[in-house]
């Protein structure tokens, strides 16, 4: 039997042994608090534990409990108290941290420590992914760029509107040894106190020195104890790098918290050849470090082999307010942004910028504001006959299946890099925090 022959047990298991029912508080009947340090506190005691105070946490409840077992991605207003100053379109550059991890991949000659350096750019994000704060939907049309981070230039586009459900985002990456695609349509599973988010999206990376191409299906995560007690993450279950060109693959079994913690971060699995005969043992914690080894046919460690450690999480801020790397608040600061920004980015956004600099109420009032303009927008645009077409992708006749459903393709058309060089090469100069949000098409909505 390998090292990883006796996995965690099954998440059925562990929600039973952790749950606590809060059963006893009148009108909570049903709902689920987890604690996932496992303590012995009651249910009551937890639930009422968190960023909520008593009447806000019975105001959202009587709010949202008639929506358990509804996908809720854009069903609801939220307060910003619950955000993040930072889109969803800006999240998925934070995939770009660790970028090296590409370039080592794409440099090696050995086929399996290709996908070990691969599948351990792919985990290094989840550490930023446990943060328990909302990012904000992005506007129709919205953008965010990145310019020359370590040698990476990165663009992403919401390419579908939130009303019509799921909305969809497309973001593209490059630099000398990789470019990274993605089509995303995010679903979620609204369950209580709890939501299941459903990753329905199609990732690929490829490596430019062969031309090997990369799919990545990772697991879904789940975020507890929304209203009732401490907020908390967790991404239980399986994900899989496959080579497409060669037919290797990895598998990471990203371990369930258990009692007292037991398991919780922890990754373990094999890369296999497209025999599927294991040829490296890779384990670690997804919020610290990844690890590999050789082993033997059996999955087993060959003699003579170590752990050799492959990535490690970066140093953080301490006690940052978000949660955030420091990363995370380069990819907010204009630092990161190209010449001449286009007026769509997320970074010029009122209600993310008025978050970022402490101002709660200015925050929900631009949000309510740029939410008002949006379906001005699209009044104009339907009276006139119109449809969004996004500007920097187009969508593809493939549908592709995921786990959780079909996925329409949307490809990198490759205009950006044409806008991007011309700009580059412009001397005129605009201070970007002068520039007005605007991802409007149909109408200047920006005042």
């Amino acid at each position: 039997m390998s090292i990883f022959g006796a996995i965690a047990p099954s998440i059925s298991n562990w929600v039973a042994a952790v749950t606590k029912s809060v059963n006893g508080l009148v009108g909570y009947e049903g709902v689920e608090v987890i604690n996932p340090e496992g303590s012995n506190e009651d249910a009551a005691e937890e639930a009422n534990k968190g960023r909520w105070n008593q009447e806000d946490r019975d105001g959202y409840w009587k709010m949202m409990h008639k929506y358990i077992g509804s996908d809720v991605t854009s069903m609801v207003t939220l307060p910003v108290i619950i955000f993040e100053p930072m889109t969803m379109l800006q999240k998925m550059a934070e995939l770009m941290e660790y970028s090296h991890l590409l370039d080592m991949a794409d440099k090696t000659d050995d086929p399996y420590m290709r996908m070990v350096y691969a599948s351990s750019w792919a985990i290094s994000v989840y550490y930023a992914f446990q943060r328990t704060w909302k990012p904000f939907n992005p506007i129709l049309g919205e953008t965010y760029e990145m310019a020359n981070y370590n040698g990476v230039n990165f663009i992403s586009e919401q390419i579908r509107e939130l009303n019509h459900h799921p909305p969809m985002s497309a973001g593209h990456a490059e630099n000398e040894h990789f470019t990274y695609d993605c089509t995303s349509k995010l679903k979620t599973k609204f369950l209580g106190n709890s939501i299941d988010v459903y990753p329905v999206g199609r990732t690929r990376v490829t490596l430019k020195r062969d031309g090997v191409v990369l799919d990545l299906v990772p697991p879904l995560t789940k975020v507890h104890n929304l209203i009732f007690g401490r907020t908390w993450v967790d991404s239980p279950g399986e994900m899989i790098m496959t080579n497409l060109t060669t037919g290797d693959k990895v598998v990471l079994y990203f371990q369930p918290c258990g009692w007292f913690g037991s398991g919780r971060y922890e990754v373990d699995g094999y890369v296999y050849n497209a025999s599927e005969e294991p040829k490296i043992l890779m384990t670690g914690k997804w919020n610290e470090s990844m690890s590999y080894q050789q082993c033997d046919g059996e999955g087993e460690p060959l003699p003579g082999t170590e752990l050799k450690e492959v990535w490690k999480l970066a140093d953080v801020p301490k006690d940052d307010k978000y949660q955030y790397t420091h990363f995370a608040h380069k990819i907010n600061s204009f630092d990161t942004a190209p010449k001449k920004l286009l007026p769509s980015d997320s970074r010029l956004r009122p209600d993310r910028y008025a978050l970022e600099m402490g101002d709660m109420s200015k925050s929900g009032n631009e949000k309510s504001s740029l939410e008002e303009r949006q379906r001005a927008e699209k009044r104009t645009r339907e009276e006139k006959g119109h449809s969004f077409t996004p500007k920097w992708f187009d969508i593809t006749e493939e549908v592709t299946p995921t786990p959780w459903g079909d996925l329409e393709v949307y490809q990198f058309n490759g205009k950006y890099l044409e806008h991007r060089e011309a700009a580059d090469k412009s001397e005129d100069y605009t201070d970007p925090k002068s520039i007005p949000f605007n991802p409007w098409q149909f109408q200047d909505m920006s005042t």
